[in-house]
């Protein structure tokens, strides 16, 4: 069955998380994505934690981004590096990188330049601050779009102050606002027939995830601390709470969830409480509710209370580790995981985060060594195979 972007090629200047990562969406719905990097490869490919695939230029995190791509290597101060772009880039889709802005110009392939060469082409930069503004050139990581978005303002606990997300949240909003950023421009260009500049925030595209938090605060004036682990909702039964040598999380939000919360727990009349009988009263009460909620929960251990918790059709989870969502049959059930034999064994990947009844994402190739499609890609650009060794051995390529 055709993929959703069979057919379109994508020249992949991306680098790290936030880009690699968007073009790896686009891959795995059958886009072919070209990923050129500098003749040692990309930094994240020897990054940690695991020493032994770095050692490989293979590193574990570079691997989760960059299947189904393939790879050219070359070194963009050479001007026969600069012609091969050029000439790739005449016959591309889209061109995606996340240089700082103006990096790409000096070398002379930026937008202006290929999209002299070829009109259609969609170009999608991705930057901490966008292509202009006063923070245009200033430089910009996970961490520092992070405290500036706000995230860090909302995210930890008021007694011990902020905290990061435990993941590059921030990176993966804006690959994934990329991803669908060029999928627009892809889709504007079959009514228009143009190429267009598609210019991707970090800071942008954070606010726009945190678009409730902003409207608390222009709309109703409200600015939000640290919830610790409550949700949004800020309701005391939406948060984690201990148990038996563990933590579960509640998501009880509405009364219907609140009673059976409470005959869950073996105190069915805790609706009718006047202390508890609403919301608003049990948020005056937080502090007496938690007690009767943790008194109970002490006497059994976090997987017993989410599976008898469940079972009543209250909203909760234990706290789930990595190894151990893996292993749920519900991911194997979706095929959320996938495996591809590679010549170090099988390895396994995540695919799309969601489904298609056809032609959906896959992944079918892991990642490569640099360079390693490098003269496939030129004999599909014309180049000849003299021309090929020539460059290799200049160390253009």
């Amino acid at each position: 069955m055709t993929q959703p972007f069979s057919g379109v090629r994508i020249l992949d200047f991306t680098q790290v998380f936030a880009g690699p990562f968007a073009s790896y969406q686009l891959a795995l719905l059958g886009a072919n994505v070209i990923k050129v990097e500098r003749p040692k490869g990309d930094d994240m490919r020897r990054g940690p934690p695991s020493k032994e695939w770095a050692a490989r230029n293979l590193g574990t995190g570079f691997m989760g981004i960059n299947s189904n791509k393939r790879f050219l290597a070359l070194d963009l101060t050479s001007p026969k590096a600069i012609e091969i772009v050029k000439r790739l880039a005449a016959k591309t889709d889209v061109v995606m990188e996340n240089f700082r802005p103006g990096v790409m110009d000096k070398l002379g392939i930026g937008y202006a330049a290929l999209s002299e060469i070829n009109p259609k082409l969609i170009y999608c930069a991705v930057s901490g601050f966008g292509q202009n503004g006063p923070e245009r050139t200033t430089a910009s990581y996970d961490g520092k779009i992070q405290a500036m978005s706000g995230i860090m303002s909302v995210t930890g606990f008021a007694e011990t102050g902020p905290t990061r997300a435990g993941f590059a949240v921030c990176d993966a909003i804006a690959g994934m606002t990329a991803a669908y950023a060029v999928s627009s421009a892809l889709y504007q260009r079959t009514h228009t027939g143009k190429g267009q500049l598609v210019d991707v925030a970090m800071l942008d595209a954070t606010l726009a995830f945190l678009t409730t938090y902003v409207t608390d605060y222009t709309i109703g004036g409200h600015v939000q601390g640290q919830l610790g682990n409550k949700a949004q909702s800020r309701l005391p039964t939406a948060d984690t709470f201990k148990c038996k040598g563990g933590h579960v999380l509640l998501a009880v939000n509405n009364d219907k969830q609140f009673a059976a919360l409470a005959k869950a727990i073996g105190h069915p009349d805790l609706p009718k409480d006047r202390r508890f009988v609403d919301w608003p009263a049990r948020m005056a009460n937080e502090a007496e509710l938690r007690a009767i909620i943790e008194e109970v929960l002490a006497s059994a251990d976090d997987k017993t209370w989410e599976a008898r918790l469940t079972a009543a059709d209250v909203p909760c989870s234990r706290v789930w580790t990595i190894p151990e969502i893996v292993a749920h049959p519900q991911l194997a059930h979706r095929d959320v995981l996938q495996k591809v034999s590679t010549p170090h064994g099988d390895l396994t990947f995540v695919g799309s985060g969601f489904r298609l009844a056809q032609g959906g994402g896959k992944v079918e190739r892991p990642a490569q060594l640099p360079g390693a499609d490098a003269d496939a890609v030129l004999r599909e650009a014309e180049y000849g195979e003299a021309e090929i060794a020539a460059m290799r051995s200049e160390g253009t390529i």
